[in-house]
């Protein structure tokens, strides 16, 4: 009698599904160990289950083209674990003991200390992590191997694979791997951002964010590049960027830096599953101690910069004969516009960026920094000052602007308008809406709001090609000149110059509608003061 098979957990619909299911699943590891550390262990199983699918899927692909060339199964068995023939399609090559089919059939349904050939499961899952590294130079301390841990439950691990074994990644052939688990990876990235509180906003730039820096400076082409790239959120919208818009996604070069080693590792595998080649260095670095990109200046700069860089940072490595300081030499106690000049040397002749910062950065006078934003607004360095609603980042009550730079105002590639002398001025602390009580997000629309008003004012390709046109509108933008900066002592708080918004007029003079009100105004102390004479005149009778 045949035995009858185990069921198949039934495959999510939905993507949404898929990442609400990971989502419990991966939460029962939850407990004896830190949230960073489970971020970890949840993460590299998520890009485990990647690159396995990934080589699986190219694997099958070669057979194929080897049996459709005439070759023979003993043929095809000698040539298909030729490495060339998936690191040339840019797929890792995994060693078979770190393949995912590997692991699920050696981890399923696994007592706490068993295992194959008596090895426990994170035994199994450090020893396909270390293969994998040895087997791809590009990986090379970059994995974490934490799963053989006394703080890891290996039962619950178990079920953790057997879980992310069951699940469709590849939707009938319609979706890759590469996407969904795309979406997967940046789902947990913002999850355990919520849940690390504020130490989740070292690694984690809220969506709505990264994506007014991508659509307002539209990285289509060239170098991009990100001096603090946390977990790679720039580049990975970046390259949603060209897919929306059907552009070469092979035509950026990215180049990034990270200081935390951990988030480090995260960045190199979130590009890795989003199949993004990027140069982050051999190593996290500290920026400002050493510049992994030397070579990334003048005219070999980045094309666009693009940046969240850490809020007023009061203990940053100085030295006050640096180049980079052109514009003048940063206070110690703030490294803001460290940030802001480093950035801008990093720039090409017509190069762009946009670099999130703290509202305090765009009118503080202390330890010379009004000196330096006077310099950059003369240096017709600043393009466009957006200042955003609050609650945007949860891990951080400190309003945010976003500072836009381009070292070209003149009429070319960037825009057809000349805009020489100006500075577009976007006041969008009105949009957005809460989500909860702690966090608030912005719409498409709001998105578009702002990236389309940039875009009518540089009178750039995708304004003309819609025939948006810039105009002043009053309470939220406004295009000054250099000369009414120097006016507010370069101030760049877009409130001080948009302006409050026009009141709809309804008909009504102004001297009947003051009237009015007025009479309605004493109507309702008269009404006051005979309900206050109710009560008391009730408590008399009580008393």
């Amino acid at each position: 009698m045949a035995k009858k098979r185990a069921a198949t957990p039934s495959a999510p619909s939905t993507v949404k599904e898929l990442q609400d299911l990971l989502w419990k699943a991966a939460d029962k590891l939850r407990g004896s160990m830190d949230a960073a550390q489970y971020k970890d262990v949840v993460l590299g199983l998520v890009f485990l289950k990647y690159v396995s699918d990934a080589f699986d899927e190219r694997r099958i692909a070669l057979a194929a083209e080897l049996e459709a060339e005439g070759l023979d199964e003993d043929q095809v068995a000698q040539l298909i674990d030729d490495t060339d023939e998936y690191t040339g399609h840019g797929v890792f090559w995994v060693p078979e003991s770190a393949r995912w089919g590997y692991l699920a059939q050696n981890a399923k349904g696994l007592a706490p200390s068993g295992g194959v050939l008596g090895k426990p499961v994170g035994q199994l899952i450090d020893e396909a992590m270390d293969a994998l590294m040895r087997g791809n130079d590009s990986l090379n301390g970059t994995l974490p191997t934490i799963y053989n841990k006394d703080n890891v439950d290996q039962k619950r691990l178990g079920e953790l694979i057997d879980l992310l074994n069951g699940a469709r990644f590849h939707g009938d052939g319609a979706t890759k791997a590469r996407d969904l688990l795309g979406e997967v990876y940046e789902y947990f990235l913002e999850r355990f951002a919520r849940a690390e509180g504020k130490r989740g906003g070292e690694f984690y730039t809220p969506k709505s964010v990264v994506r007014v820096l991508v659509e307002v400076l539209e990285p289509s082409s060239g170098r991009v590049y990100d001096p603090c790239c946390g977990s790679g959120g720039m580049f990975v919208q970046t390259e949603k960027f060209l897919e929306a818009h059907d552009r070469d996604r092979t035509a950026i070069s990215v180049y990034g830096q990270e200081f935390n080693e951990r988030t480090w590792k995260m960045a190199k595998m979130n590009l890795a599953i989003h199949g993004l080649a990027a140069n982050l260095g051999s190593r996290w670095q500290d920026t400002f101690a050493r510049d992994i990109h030397p070579d990334l200046s003048g005219a070999n700069g980045a094309d666009v910069v693009m940046a969240n860089p850490p809020f007023n940072i009061k203990d940053w490595v100085r030295n006050e004969d640096d180049a980079r300081w052109r514009y003048g030499v940063p206070p110690a106690t703030n490294a803001n516009y460290a940030w802001i000049q480093h950035i801008l040397s990093k720039l090409a002749p017509d190069g762009r960026a946009g670099v999130v910062m703290a509202n305090g950065s765009m009118s503080s006078n202390s330890g010379g920094e009004g000196k330096i934003r006077a310099q950059l607004v003369e240096a017709d360095l600043v393009s466009c000052m957006v200042a955003l609603p609050t609650q945007l980042f949860r891990s951080t009550g400190i309003p945010v602007c976003v500072w836009f730079f381009a070292k070209d105002k003149a009429p070319g590639r960037q825009g057809a308008v000349d805009r020489s002398g100006e500075v577009l001025f976007i006041d969008a602390r009105e949009l957005g809406y809460l989500v909860d009580r702690a966090e608030r997000w912005l719409s498409d629309d709001d998105i578009a709001r702002i990236a389309d008003t940039y875009h009518a004012w540089r009178g750039t390709r995708s304004a003309t090609e819609r025939g948006i046109a810039y105009e002043d509108v009053p309470g939220f933008c406004k295009s000054a000149s250099l000369a009414d900066i120097k006016t507010a002592d370069y101030a760049l708080t877009p409130g001080r110059y948009v302006g409050a918004a026009e009141v709809e007029d309804d008909g009504e003079p102004i001297e009947e509608k003051i009237a009015r009100l007025t009479k309605e105004l004493e109507a309702q102390f008269d009404e006051s003061a005979r309900l206050a004479a109710v009560v008391r005149e009730q408590l008399g009778r009580v008393s």
